[in-house]
């Protein structure tokens, strides 16, 4: 595999995880996105991988609902687009994406990679689970989110830039970069 699909395997099974250990009596929790709970993180990492199938002609195929098996969506949606990503010739599909033309692999690595990493946070803060980001993960997303530009302050991405605590950890950093109180 590429290294782009080991990284999105390897978030995507992060994600799921956490999904995994979501009490049920937390789903409907208030997550840091405004407007948000729990279930609607989710939702929205499932939508993406919809939306990036999409855009190279395909689609998630028959997934469980968010509202009725959580876990079942998120790992239908990853066994979607873990099988393009692992053929080549669907891997380097180019696209017309949000940021202009790419690949489906550098889509989904830019993008839903980058979502897995920061919703994975934003799921545990909303449930109660284990929030800490793998250092190399903080310092990946940070990269790729450095690399979004003016994009990552647009309509429904992230909010404004936060002011980190003196002293504040990598993951801190980013977090209040996103948008997020971390601290």
């Amino acid at each position: 595999m590429s290294e782009i699909a080991d990284r999105y395997a390897r978030l995507a099974d992060a994600f799921a995880g956490t999904v995994a250990g979501v009490p049920a009596d937390r789903w409907a929790n208030p997550s840091p996105c405004e407007g948000w709970t729990a279930r609607d993180v989710v939702q929205h990492v499932v939508d993406a991988h919809a939306m990036q199938l999409g855009f190279v002609g395909r689609d998630l195929g028959d997934v469980p609902s968010v509202d009725e098996d959580p876990l079942g969506a998120v790992r239908g949606a990853k066994a979607a687009v873990h099988t393009d990503l692992t053929d080549p010739a669907r891997a380097t599909t180019p696209l017309q994406g949000l940021a202009g033309e790419t690949t489906f692999e550098q889509s989904v690595d830019a993008f839903l990679s980058f979502d897995l990493v920061v919703h994975r946070w934003d799921l545990a803060r909303a449930t109660g689970l284990e929030e800490r980001i793998d250092t190399d993960d903080v310092r990946w997303a940070a990269d790729a989110a450095a690399s979004f530009g003016e994009l990552i302050r647009s309509d429904g991405v992230c909010g404004p830039e936060l002011t980190p605590p003196p002293g504040a950890d990598e993951q801190t950093r980013l977090l209040a970069y996103l948008g997020r109180h971390a601290w």
